[in-house]
């Protein structure tokens, strides 16, 4: 590989701020990753904000992701008030928000990303190692005040998790806006299935700002210099120097050592944390989001959850105010009420993109009606009593496959976790499940939302592979079931299995007359009415899934996955669905 060239930091005053571009961060190895550091001009000692991921620092919002940052200002204009804008990066914090404020924003280029040279292995335990230096490194400096926040989506939030449980000293509080924390069940394998996203994330996002890439690059606006680097290395070169993330995930089917090397040990997190997640992002984040407010053993801990696209409310006014009050308590020990807090905050959603702000104490709600519908095969309804007779039904697959739904007689509000079990016979030796909780109005119009990643984004997602069906009784809740993923156990074609199918929290507030359905099928949602503009340009947009589809053939051979599933319920083999009811 070529080594990096002799690339010297420069710094200089622009825009109220002093910026260092390409700060050398030294590693244990001898690599230098390099850093882009925003710090206010006056001498002082401040906090530190840090990002370590890979979407490389000079890229600005508006070049790499210009989908996303028109609809962003469009529907949050005051995004544009206030800032010029101009070092605006996706998924990370703008400096022009926080350098004011008596911030040091610090932006490390990931291992083998943008100016920091290296191999390419996201998400691997050598990231993970980095980060920590680099926030040793951060929290040492002589203008910061010896603590070190992390604040970031996606990427530089499920790094978070990880980094927070090694206690790095100078980390003294994160927010994890919408990140995974369990690589294998919240993005990898959806109850055992696996998903294509990160095929189509290395596509899109992660080739075209590797280090090496040079001048093929995009430019940085404000320095003029290509965002991948200072050399030019060829394709061949290139690829030499990444790990194809979506192979290497292919190589794990099972949730295995590899798997906990690129997640979280939840139970070692202590640090004060905001955890931030959408009601939308099924299939990438907000399970890890719920589980790190429920899972860690942080004394200071606190929840919040919202709608909208996987990146908006972050830069909106409403997500700064959130983020700058919850580090001003903690980095600057400012006396400003934070402590006084809920430690949960909803956006509760009503039909209509409208949402309503609502702070509770704990999650799941200690008030929830868990109101358990067993599935009426005679009907296609979801009934709230036991069903005596018997009864099965059949769906091809690779179908619609069955809908058992329940008219409303009241306003009823559906906040939290969602969860199943199914009696199935399958046809072959396996078979996927996809469960889909759908509503419809009264004329029969579905509703959905604008998802993190798709603005067609039913109401609630959840799967199971049914030779992973066995369960860990000692990690499983009544609401949530957890399944170790450790081996396979295939079917017997025609015998009846019993499966717990974990569905993700959701939250919803019905009219009278509004029907819920529990979609039974076996392959992904597809929202069937017309699309939006930004529907069909994002390349993300996939009639509901966001990208989060699962339809490799390696994974999901038709001979078996192309098979005829009936469902049984009724007398000894109850089928059931319990919903999170909150009373009014």
């Amino acid at each position: 590989m070529d080594e990096s060239p002799d690339v010297k930091a420069r710094t200089e005053i622009r825009d109220g701020m002093k910026i260092t571009w390409h700060q050398p961060i030294p590693m244990d190895d001898g690599t230098v990753l390099r850093a882009d550091v925003f710090a206010p001009i006056a001498d002082g000692r401040y906090p530190v904000i840090l990002t370590y991921g890979v979407y490389a620092k000079g890229l600005a919002y508006q070049d790499g992701y210009p989908h996303q940052w028109k609809k962003m200002v469009e529907d949050h204009p005051e995004i544009l008030e206030g800032s010029t804008n101009k070092y605006q990066n996706w998924e990370v914090t703008d400096p022009e928000r926080w350098i004011p404020h008596g911030y040091i924003v610090i932006r490390v280029d990931s291992r083998g990303a943008g100016w920091s040279p290296g191999v390419m292995d996201c998400n691997s335990a050598r990231e993970i190692e980095d980060l920590y230096q680099c926030i040793e490194w951060a929290g040492t400096q002589p203008a910061c005040n010896g603590k070190v926040g992390m604040l970031g989506i996606s990427y530089y939030a499920s790094n978070q998790w990880r980094v927070a449980g090694l206690h790095p000293p100078p980390l003294a509080a994160i927010i994890p806006w919408e990140g995974q924390n369990d690589r294998y069940r919240d993005s990898g394998y959806h109850g055992g299935i696996l998903s294509e996203f990160q095929k189509l994330w290395a596509k899109h996002q992660v080739v075209n700002i590797q280090y090496g890439l040079g001048a093929r690059a995009k430019k940085n606006p404000n320095t003029g210099e290509s965002v991948a680097g200072p050399v030019t290395l060829s394709d061949e070169e290139l690829a030499k120097n990444r790990v194809d993330v979506f192979e290497d995930l292919k190589r794990h089917p099972l949730d295995d050592e590899w798997h906990r090397s690129r997640s979280a040990d939840l139970a070692k997190v202590t640090l004060p944390l905001l955890t931030c997640a959408n009601w939308g992002g099924q299939g990438i984040h907000p399970r890890g989001n719920f589980n790190g407010f429920t899972e860690t053993n942080a004394k200071e801990k606190w929840l919040e959850v919202h709608g909208d696209s996987h990146w908006s409310l972050f830069s909106s006014g409403y997500g700064l105010a959130l983020q700058k009050k919850f580090f001003d308590h903690f980095l600057k020990g400012m006396d400003n009420g934070w402590e006084k807090m809920p430690r949960v905050t909803l956006n509760v959603r009503h039909p209509g993109e409208k949402f309503v702000l609502r702070h509770e104490h704990e999650w799941p709600l200690a008030r929830t009606q868990w109101t358990k519908l067993y599935l009426d095969v005679a009907g296609r309804a979801l009934s709230p009593k036991p069903i005596d007779t018997p009864a099965k039904i059949q769906y091809e697959a690779l179908g619609s496959g069955v809908l058992f739904s329940m008219t409303l007689d009241r306003p009823t509000e559906i906040t939290g976790p969602i969860a199943a079990k199914l009696f199935i016979s399958s046809s072959t030796t396996d078979a996927d499940l996809f469960l889909v909780v759908r509503v419809f109005d009264p004329s029969g119009k579905e509703l959905t939302f604008m998802g993190s990643t798709d603005p067609n984004t039913p109401i609630a997602n959840g799967w199971l592979r049914a030779s992973h069906r066995r369960l860990d009784p000692k990690k499983s809740k009544p609401w949530q079931p957890y399944h170790p993923h450790d081996r396979v156990e295939p079917l017997a074609p025609g015998d009846v299995y019993e499966g717990d199918v974990e569905i993700l929290p959701t939250s919803i507030v019905l009219p009278a007359g509004w029907r819920v359905v529990l979609n039974v099928r076996g392959r992904d949602y597809e929202y069937e009415g017309e699309l939006s503009e930004f529907g069909k340009a994002f390349h993300y947009g996939t009639r509901g899934t966001g990208g989060m589809t699962h339809n490799d053939p390696d994974s999901r051979p038709k001979a078996v996955f192309d098979n005829r599933v009936t469902i049984h319920s009724g007398g000894d083999r109850q089928s059931w669905v319990v919903l999170p009811i909150i009373p009014a």
